[in-house]
Order: structure tokens, then C-alpha cells, then sequence
């Protein structure tokens, strides 16, 4: 396995990245009235709330899939690695404007929704550099 992965480094920063985007896929499903709780958002945001995780719950699945069950691993994954990544750097640009610019409805001032998808935005960049030779592969 860690063969496919271009060494134990990228295999490692693979699940780190997948586990939080699985993390934040089970608070905004199950966990939605936990998660509304700390970021202080109204109940009737809990349908989009949960829609949203379902796409990170898609991403957490298909990660899954290329991890354990797929037989090339990362081969010619690219439209799903740079998918995850213009996902991660969309979020964290949407966040940013709406905690530290527009400000509208934010009652809670952590920057966890900030800095979460800046993480996540990094570690997927460093996936697509560091995996290039593979999942660029036709």
C-alpha cells in the first residue's frame, strides 16, 4: 500500500486529510444539533448543514475506495484529487469572506472554519504535487 502512495509521507498526509474530511462529514450528519451548538447556528440550517456533508461524506467514501479496494490506488485519480482541492481552497475562500469580511449571521468568532479548510486546502495541494507521476497516469 505504501507503494502506491510514493512512500509512507503521502499515505500519512492521505488519511490525516481523508479522517478530517470524514470527521466533519459525521458532525454535520449525525452530529448536526453538536456542531449547530458550538458554531451557535440555528436549527433551521440543519438540512444544509447535512447536505453539505454528504459531499464531504462523498469525498471521505471515494477515498475509502481508492485506499482499500481499488487495485491501481491513486492511478489516474486526478479529477478526484484536484476536485478535493478546488472544494478545499472554495471553502476556505467562502469562509474567510463570510467570518473576517461580511460578517452576516456569525455569532461565534473561532476561526476553525477559517483555518480547518486552509489546512485541508494545503495538505491537498501537497497530494496533487507529491502524487503527480500517479494520478496524472492514463
Amino acid at each position: 500500500m505504501i507503494e502506491k502512495f510514493n512512500g509512507v509521507f503521502y499515505l500519512i498526509l492521505f488519511v490525516i486529510h481523508f479522517l478530517g474530511i470524514g470527521i466533519y462529514a459525521y458532525q454535520m450528519i449525525i452530529g448536526n444539533q453538536k456542531f449547530r451548538e458550538k458554531f451557535q447556528i440555528d436549527k433551521t440550517a440543519a438540512t444544509v448543514m447535512r447536505m453539505t456533508g454528504a459531499i464531504f461524506l462523498g469525498s471521505f467514501l471515494m477515498a475509502l475506495y481508492i485506499m482499500f479496494v481499488r487495485p491501481n490506488g491513486v492511478e489516474a485519480t486526478w479529477a478526484f484529487f484536484n476536485l478535493v482541492f478546488v472544494q478545499n481552497f472554495s471553502i476556505f475562500i467562502v469562509n474567510t469572506y463570510s467570518i473576517k469580511i461580511d460578517k452576516t449571521g456569525v455569532m461565534n468568532d473561532s476561526n476553525e472554519a477559517v483555518i480547518a479548510p486552509l489546512v485541508f486546502t494545503i495538505i491537498s495541494a501537497v497530494l496533487c504535487y507529491g502524487l503527480a507521476d500517479k494520478i496524472y497516469m492514463y
